[in-house]
């Protein structure tokens, strides 16, 4: 069978290898967007003599481009049926495309120039593994840029001598990854420029998640609805901006594990699948840890919506404002996991009209006496139905009371 190419895959991406032409015609039949792999870096792992000629001349015959695997990409690569390699983590396939049928299909005979040599397949394991940490580095730009947050002057604005340093540290990994861009490796004198980096990085990264810790605190400690609208207006200027740090420091550690992977490549290859592991595993602690924190933030400003929106008759002006300041830390929060890959739910609190609240309370006074209203909080994407349906069955004396108080609050607020 002609135009066959290999496909490897690590959970995170899939690399394309073979004729150019070849992979380029998968590439477009599957229509993938795709990178260059970069393989030319693995020359420089194999040193000298007779192995380093025949893994440079199997290079040298490979074009690879790199796909970062989505859900919908994820599918699609399922039908060639990639089988598990004696890589860890890494499964790999055949295929191939007859001149007269259109699809790839899966080809068994031959092994494949990667497929078949385990320094290479390692090699280009680790490659994937940097190429994903960079396609997440960008989008975690694309997520500053679009959030109009600056980190620089975030960091700046801040007195504190932990957030400081991490300013140095950022011009310095900047300056390290532009001079692998330009030399192709990390060397020795390079490396020590940064080695001391990932220290600052986890200081800066706990004390922002500190500061995400205590506007939760805070918020659990105010009971009163003017205390709690006044503690969530707060939480909503600062959790963006602390998410922005935490952004910032996520890349950072991503840039430092992709110039550690060099170095392991270039020092010690051997060694390479293990720490391409360890990182992976390091990282996946860092997500789960970020994520425990601000969705801890993001249960403290549900429950203050929830208590708002129990009081509302009492605080028609109050409690919306409580409700507003939730829903806009909860939509950043979750954002910001989405940017990150952290998987999350995505509820949306629903500010309760006074005039709704009231409805409530009189179809409850009639069904079960003189019971307080539950106002009730919605969670997800749901409306108040059940408000919005019996607002036309409100009695023109409540109705009119309603107005008034309604009136009567918002014109104090005006004055005041």
């Amino acid at each position: 069978m002609d135009n066959e190419i290999q496909l490897i895959s690590d959970g995170d991406g899939l690399a394309v290898l073979g004729n150019a032409t070849d992979v380029e015609r998968f590439l477009v039949s599957e229509g993938l967007p795709s990178r260059d792999l970069g393989l030319q870096r693995l020359k420089s792992a194999f040193g000298t003599g007779a192995a380093a000629a025949q893994a440079g001349s199997e290079i040298a015959a490979n074009s690879g481009r790199w796909v970062k695997l989505t859900q919908e990409s994820a599918e699609r690569v399922k039908r060639f049926g990639l089988m598990e390699s004696k890589t860890p983590g890494v499964s790999h396939a055949m295929v191939g495309k007859p001149g007269s049928i259109k699809n790839w299909l899966q080809v068994e005979k031959g092994a494949g120039s990667f497929l078949s040599n385990p320094a290479l397949l390692s090699g280009a394991a680790g490659i994937m593994a940097q190429l994903a940490m960079q396609q997440a580095m960008d989008e975690i730009t694309d997520y500053l840029a679009r959030i109009d947050e600056k980190v620089d002057d975030v960091l700046r604005a801040q007195k504190d001598a932990v957030v400081a340093r991490m300013i140095g540290v950022d011009l310095m990994i900047e300056e390290t990854m532009t001079i692998r861009e330009q030399v192709g490796r990390v060397s020795e004198v390079t490396w020590s420029k940064v080695q001391g980096a990932p220290a600052t990085i986890a200081d800066t990264q706990a004390y922002a998640l500190r500061q995400l810790d205590a506007l939760a605190e805070k918020m659990e400690r105010k009971t009163k609805i003017s205390d709690l609208a006044t503690t969530a207006k707060e939480a909503e200027s600062k959790t963006q901006e602390w998410l922005a740090v935490l952004a910032r420091c996520f890349q950072l550690q991503d840039a430092i594990a992709v110039l550690e992977l060099d170095r392991v490549l270039d020092a010690a290859p051997d060694e390479l699948d293990r720490h391409r592991l360890g990182l992976r595993a390091a990282r996946q602690n860092r997500l789960d840890l970020i994520s425990r924190s601000t969705e801890r933030l993001v249960a403290r400003m549900k429950a203050a919506a929830g208590a708002a929106n129990a009081k509302v008759l009492l605080n028609p002006t109050k409690s919306p404002a409580v409700v507003q300041s939730s829903n806009r830390v909860a939509t950043d929060v979750y954002e910001f996991h989405g940017r990150l890959g952290i998987e999350s739910g995505r509820p949306s609190s629903e500010k309760r009209r006074w005039v709704d609240a009231a409805v409530e309370a009189r179809d409850k006074a009639l069904e079960t006496g003189a019971k307080s209203v539950d106002a009730a909080l919605s969670l997800g994407n749901e409306t108040f139905d059940r408000a919005s349906s019996v607002t036309g069955k409100l009695s023109s004396g409540i109705a009119e009371r309603a107005r008034r108080l309604l009136g009567d609050e918002e014109k104090r607020d005006e004055k005041a």
